[in-house]
């Protein structure tokens, strides 16, 4: 056996006992909760969670405000009257999250080429006259020729639809009075735990009287819709499985 076929062997080795390792503790955890509901993530600060990054944006220069005699209002004042919608670092509002999107695509690509060539010597300063000389020297010295064809298509056809509502919570006030929100919603349904993650940047105007926002007004939005439990656990392939399909190069 070759030494380099050796040193893939024992990568693969190595591959698979690291695979097993870091799956240990999870394993142990899945053992220990057989028979049981998945628990639900407790409620915490997404401020103090790991990696978490306060946002910036470009902001505009800070307007001094001003008053003037005898008035109610205020440079800067977005309203007259008092507004109960969120406006603060620990305020609420509803996430109406309504996406719909449907891509259908195709595109055909056809390419041809051929291409031939052909040199040689028919006569070489009169050796078409010489015996010995018209057997030496052939008629043709290089002949090439050459076809190449490719064919390639391709298609697209996706429809995704998803509408619920999540209520998020202000994590941050920018500069110029964006808001950056944040939801977390979790369901158990038996052994399913079903999750909706909203994240992004609103524009207080933006925000309904009702206190709600649709999420196609949310930028930079962030928005996460999947689950764990049994029904998922069984839909994923094992973790030797998952090792192989990145090592094996078939």
């Amino acid at each position: 056996m070759s030494v380099p076929r050796l040193n893939r062997l024992a990568l693969s080795a190595a591959m698979l006992s690291l695979a097993a390792l870091a799956s240990g503790c999870s394993s142990i955890d899945r053992l220990s909760q057989i028979g049981e509901k998945p628990k639900l993530t407790e409620i915490e600060n997404p401020t103090t969670q790991p990696g978490y990054k306060p946002v910036q944006m470009p902001m505009p220069k800070p307007e001094q405000a001003s008053y003037n005699a005898n008035s109610l209002w205020r440079n800067g004042s977005r309203a007259f009257f008092k507004d109960q919608r969120a406006a603060r670092v620990g305020d609420l509002l509803t996430v109406t999250v309504n996406i719909t999107d449907r891509a259908n695509l195709s595109n055909e690509t056809q390419r041809s080429r051929s291409a031939k060539e052909d040199s040689g010597i028919t006569d070489f300063i009169g050796s078409s006259t010489i015996t010995q000389a018209n057997k030496i020297l052939p008629g043709k010295i290089l002949t090439t020729d050459s076809t190449s064809s490719s064919d390639g298509k391709g298609s697209v056809n996706r429809q995704e639809a998803l509408q619920t509502t999540v209520a998020a919570v202000v994590t941050q006030v920018l500069p110029n009075g964006n808001l950056v929100v944040e939801g977390k919603q979790e369901i158990r349904v038996n052994f399913e735990i079903r999750e909706l993650i909203v994240a992004g940047i609103v524009r207080p105007e933006d925000i309904q009287s009702d206190n709600t926002i649709d999420s196609t007004k949310i930028a930079q939005a962030r928005i996460a819709y999947g689950g764990r439990g049994q029904i998922t656990d069984v839909q994923q392939p094992r973790y030797g499985q998952q090792v192989m399909d990145v090592l094996l190069p078939f």
